[in-house]
């Protein structure tokens, strides 16, 4: 069998055998051995599998916990969820989830069997692991029943099995690639599952290999000096060789700042490769793409190429990016939900709840379950957007909201009963706080008191306005609501008052 060398030493046995697999065929499909192969040793196998997955973890997701001391909450939950190593666990699923098709999560809790559910309430004290199995260690598992009739046609089953011993449903996450096709046979994956993302990247993932071939050839050739002397007759003598030599010598040892003489006829080059510069690099260039067409992923992830500045190309191949990206992160939640709550439960257990009960005296007689699932429910992790706008823009976007409040807050509370302005201006705190460029420190009330304060009426006669007849609607003091709200809720009122004096100043004027 022929071997293919790059300066001497071989190219790789199993790349090897990938360039000389005369089978590997448009449409062929690549065994688990195979996708192995490709991702352990072909130079894209890597960063065809992961390089999505990096992109999309490359930001951390915006947590929010409405009801509850959201700072503390916070903290805790994102120290568990490093302390766990979950981005890494999240990671391992989808980049082998790529590779083969399918990949599988799975919790076990020291001392439990694996076969029966998740105990909740004791969790946060439990030994736990997770594992991330590839299809050959869940092989004959998720087979995938094929009857259409079946409920569980093409569905994951209720759960795994790996070298015999079984995993409840509620302790595994399955993950695939693309969605299964009826009576698709995936042999990476062992079952009717999801597919490799190599599977119609396989040919020109061959071809790339060939390429490198050519790469280390070109390497080794440009520096070839081509020295055409002129022979010295149909005669030669031992002097005439030695003088062939000697000037091959001198050659070879020119460099620069060095005077060489040679014959009139004697004439040196360098190897002419111009022919093979275009053919060869649009070749190469259409491999990478019809890879990234095959993957499918932006061929500028693929070729490290930087996006393009100008008349608008920029923006586009950045949104094009961030698309992908998206379309990733919705692959990756159930994977985020899982982990969301185990995380909750092993952060905000009993014993940070006692420490909580203390800090905080309105939980003093809250039970622990009511508190934690309106904590849970409450919760929100949202990805920021891939595309970030400079911070001066991001103000503007607050600015802009912060107005809004504020003219909805004039507009309500004039015309509010007691109860729906406590709701009114809690709906404006919660939003208020939300903006973060703009404010850092929160903005607390007590909105039951807010409730069940009422608003002095002005005594008869007094003020600017004592002489006019037409009643005028309850006016604000602008006093008594700040000492309630603050001097976000001064100016909310000084808006409110001057909202409800006009139209009698108006007709003041108008008397005038």
């Amino acid at each position: 069998m022929a071997t293919v060398t790059i300066t001497g030493s071989l190219l790789g046995t199993q790349l090897q055998t990938l360039l000389q697999a005369d089978d590997i065929v448009p449409g062929a499909t690549p065994s688990y051995q195979l996708c192995k192969t490709i991702y352990a040793y072909h130079p894209l196998g890597a960063k065809i599998a992961e390089k999505p997955v990096q992109i999309a973890q490359s930001q951390k997701r915006d947590v929010t916990i409405q009801k509850g001391p959201e700072d503390r909450l916070r903290e805790a939950y994102e120290q568990e969820w490093d302390r766990a190593g979950v981005d890494r666990h999240i990671f391992n699923v989808m980049r082998l989830a790529r590779a083969y098709g399918v990949s599988t999560l799975a919790l076990l809790c020291e001392g439990e069997r694996s076969d029966l559910p998740i105990t909740l309430d004791t969790l946060w004290k439990a030994s736990i692991s997770f594992n991330v199995f590839d299809p050959l260690n869940t092989a004959g598992s998720l087979v995938l029943n094929q009857n259409p009739n079946a409920i569980d046609f093409q569905k994951i089953p209720g759960g795994v099995s790996v070298a015999g011993q079984a995993y409840h449903r509620s302790r595994v996450v399955v993950m695939m690639n693309e969605d299964p096709l009826y009576i698709e046979y995936t042999s990476s994956a062992f079952g009717y599952v999801g597919r490799s993302v190599y599977q119609r990247a396989l040919y020109p993932l061959k071809s790339f290999i060939q390429s490198l071939v050519t790469d280390d050839m070109v390497t080794r050739k440009a520096g070839l000096i081509v020295a055409m002397i002129k022979s010295a007759g149909s005669i030669i003598d031992n002097v005439m060789v030695k003088v062939g030599i000697k000037k091959r010598d001198l050659l070879k040892d020119a460099q620069t700042d060095n005077v060489l003489q040679v014959g009139p006829d004697d004439k040196i080059e360098t190897l002419n490769m111009e022919n093979l510069a275009a053919a060869y690099g649009q070749a190469r260039k259409n491999v990478l793409e019809n890879i990234a067409s095959a993957v499918p992923m932006p061929a500028l992830l693929l070729n490290n190429e930087t996006f393009a500045e100008g008349f608008g190309e920029g923006s586009e191949d950045a949104k094009a990016v961030a698309q992908f990206v998206d379309e990733m992160r919705k692959q990756m939640q159930p994977l985020y939900v899982f982990f969301d709550m185990i995380v909750q439960r092993r952060a905000w257990n009993p014993e940070f709840y006692e420490i909580i009960q203390r800090d905080f005296p309105d939980y003093a007689g809250v039970p622990f379950n009511s508190a934690f699932y309106e904590w849970s429910n409450s919760f929100a992790a949202v990805w920021p957007s891939l595309l970030k706008e400079p911070p001066s823009e991001e103000v503007k976007v607050d600015d802009v909201r912060l107005r809004a409040i504020v003219a909805l807050l004039e507009v309500l509370l004039p015309i509010a009963d007691p109860e729906n302005k406590a709701l009114i201006v809690k709906w404006a705190v919660d939003n208020f706080n939300s903006l973060k460029m703009l404010f850092d420190a929160n903005l607390q009330l007590d909105y039951e008191a807010l409730a069940a304060w009422t608003p002095q009426q002005p005594a008869q006669g007094d003020g600017e306005d004592a002489g006019d007849a037409e009643p005028k609607p309850p006016a604000f003091r602008q006093d008594a609501i700040a000492a309630r709200l603050g001097d976000f809720g001064a100016s909310v009122a000084a808006l409110a008052v001057k909202r409800n004096r006009r139209p009698a100043r108006e007709a003041q004027i108008g008397r005038n």
